[in-house]
């Protein structure tokens, strides 16, 4: 199924509070192993817990007192300024910590980034202009003095305002509780997870406050409020009966890592694909925290993920019946309203709405999303056997990252899955997955409708090869295979070597400054080698302009368009090193590989390459290769 490639969202309201949410949610989620412990303490020794332990329930105080709110705060001044924005972060929590009564996550939401920002601030003030000898008396001390004096300000100014918004929120969730409203806030809820603002949400406000109620009272249902499984799976299950075509094959797969994984978002594209479908969620996120109200069931801690699992794993002794009725009448109710919506107003079987909608959902996000990549596959079946890289020449960029996912795929066990790479206007509709560059892929799906499209930033190490090699695992079975098509293929590519490297096209030092000036550099070893003419020189600048050629690692690989082969004479390759670097696109590049190539004569040596550059290792030697020969020698035996 096809995925199309989406733009990043741009700003606006939403795209502001969604990075806030991210940044919020980026000081809790790392934590969240902390708070899991806390929890597990918490329900196992204290008085009303399983297994009641005076002297083992004494950490459940210092534990969300002291270690949960410093560890947020620590974590949110290193995402501001590393290990030392982390300890000024920490030091300056401990001001609003001992300031108050209650767990001061909020407080140390504010006090960690605040203080390490200001001493970042300060650190650029007096960057570069310290004496030798000098630098570490002015770093410790004025870390020292910043971080008491924030300790100071968290204690007097921060801490009661934080006191203030936390019992006026706690009066809104009481007010909601007595007056029944609570069930309410899924209206709201709901539809902000879709367009995820959940973690402004959840772990912005709804974990600090549960935090606080779970201490006081031992549970609380607010960490269920946004984390409840049972809407999304009733939602799923609606479309594994009632919808049509892809969103119906895929619902049961996803429905499985929705309920039993606690990933969400892999139900997202299906609301968005139709929209009406928010009222099934919704319904069931009420009828979920109604549940819950009515039998006074809570968590002693977050749910993270939002598995089934991780929810009984943090339920209250006295919560598990009332947990199990929220989970399934909220999946029940979301089931009948959802199948209500299909029903009167289907999907037609034949549309593509289901791609559609999971690129709305990258959009919204504003990034790829791997569980979008399991819900494009989950609709689908077969074993993969051929895999191609797409690009506009087909020659240098598809090559290279053709050869990493083909050593990938066969450290895998699958040897047989056959990887090549081809000019885009050379592609048919005969692969099992098509990979292009994300600005590539638009020119790519329209001749490839049938298979699985990937996109990728660079080829070089894509982070999505890995779900690619998980889908040949999960496709193929490795029983017996001979691997006969992908040696015949290795042998025929390593065949080409010959004199495509040559001492005479290496550089241990080129002098260009900047890409263009670089891709010129390559251009005329190619030139000088007789391998090409200037208008393919030319046509190396024409294909940057249109997509870039950087691979990741410091590689760039420049080469011309399609329609600049004809201006090849002979297969060759030129290797210069930038030791002090080169701005390529925003990206750092020291080793750029001019590549001019025929007949796939060039392949044995890009996929050398390509080798060398996937081991830091083997990068490390070739930065400090002092000779041509040593550089000749890393890449294999070529002849001079």
């Amino acid at each position: 199924m096809a995925t199309p490639t989406v733009a990043a969202p741009k700003g606006g309201v939403r795209v502001g509070v969604q990075k806030f949410g991210t940044f919020l949610s980026g000081m809790i989620m790392p934590n969240i192993g902390a708070f899991i412990a806390w929890g597990l303490i918490t329900a196992l020794f204290i008085p009303a817990g399983f297994l009641p332990n005076e002297s083992l329930a004494a950490m459940v105080g210092p534990m969300i007192t002291y270690l949960l709110p410093l560890l947020i705060g620590y974590t949110g001044g290193k995402m501001i300024h590393g290990v030392r924005g982390g300890v000024v972060g920490a030091v300056a929590t401990m001001g609003v910590i001992v300031g108050t009564d209650i767990p001061m996550f909020i407080g140390a939401m504010i006090m960690g980034p605040l203080t390490a920002w200001v001493m970042k601030k300060l650190d650029k003030v007096w960057e570069g202009r310290i004496k030798p000898g000098f630098e570490m008396l002015i770093d410790n001390f004025s870390a020292g003095i910043l971080a008491g004096i924030m300790a100071i300000v968290g204690l007097k100014a921060v801490g009661p305002v934080v006191i203030a918004f936390s019992n006026g929120a706690g009066e809104v969730v009481e007010f909601l509780v007595r007056n029944g409203l609570l069930p309410l806030t899924s209206i709201f809820i709901e539809p902000a997870k879709v367009l995820f603002l959940n973690n402004a949400i959840n772990h912005g406000i709804l974990t600090p406050l549960g935090t606080e109620q779970a201490l006081a009272n031992g549970k609380s249902i607010l960490f269920l409020l946004e984390a409840n499984p049972g809407p999304g799976l009733g939602l799923l299950l609606a479309y594994s009966i009632f919808g049509r075509g892809l969103a119906k094959a895929s619902a049961p797969g996803a429905a499985v890592i929705q309920f039993f994984g606690g990933i969400h978002e892999i139900f997202f594209p299906y609301i968005l694909m139709k929209p009406a479908m928010i009222l099934a969620t919704i319904g069931g996120g009420m009828t979920g925290i109604f549940m819950l109200v009515l039998t006074n069931a809570g968590l002693v801690a977050p749910a993270a993920p939002g598995s089934i699992f991780a929810v009984f794993a943090m339920a209250s002794k006295d919560s598990y019946f009332g947990l199990a009725l929220s989970v399934f009448a909220a999946a029940a109710v979301s089931f009948v309203i959802g199948s209500f919506i299909l029903k009167i107003s289907p999907v037609a079987a034949d549309s593509d709405g289901l791609s559609d909608a999971t690129a709305k959902m990258e959009a919204l996000k504003g990034k790829k999303s791997s569980v979008a990549f399991a819900l494009a596959d989950a609709g689908t079946s077969g074993p993969i056997g051929t895999v191609v890289f797409a690009c506009d020449a087909g020659m240098g960029s598809s090559a290279m990252g053709a050869s990493v996912l083909r050593n990938m795929i066969k450290k895998a066990g699958f040897p047989d899955v056959k990887v090549t790479n081809s000019a885009i206007s050379n592609l048919s509709d005969t692969y099992d997955v098509v990979v292009t560059h994300q600005d590539l892929a638009a020119r790519a799906k329209p001749v490839t409708a049938s298979a699985l499209h990937v996109s990728v930033d660079n080829f070089m190490n894509s982070p999505r090869y890995e779900e690619i090699v998980e889908l040949v695992r999960s496709r193929n079975s490795a029983d017996g295979q001979a691997g006969q098509a992908a040696a015949e293929e290795v042998e025929e590519v390593a065949a080409g070597g010959g004199t495509i490297l040559a001492r005479e096209s290496v550089i241990l030092s080129g002098t260009a400054t900047t890409r263009d000036g670089a891709i010129d550099e390559a251009g005329a070893l190619l030139l000088a080698r007789g391998a090409v003419d200037a208008v393919y020189v030319k046509a190396m600048h024409e294909r940057e302009a249109s997509v870039s050629t950087y691979m990741g690692n410091f590689l760039a690989i420049p080469h011309g368009t399609n329609e600049a082969k004809g201006n090849i004479t002979s297969s060759a390759v030129s290797i210069i090193h930038y030791p002090n670097g080169i701005d390529w696109n925003g990206k750092p590049v020291k080793f750029v590989v001019g590549v001019a190539g025929v007949n796939n004569e060039h392949l044995a040596i890009l996929s050398s390459i390509a080798r060398v550059f996937t081991d830091k290792a083997q990068v490390a030697r070739l930065e400090a290769a002092t000779t041509v020969e040593e550089i000749l020698d890393i890449f294999g035996k070529v002849n001079a």
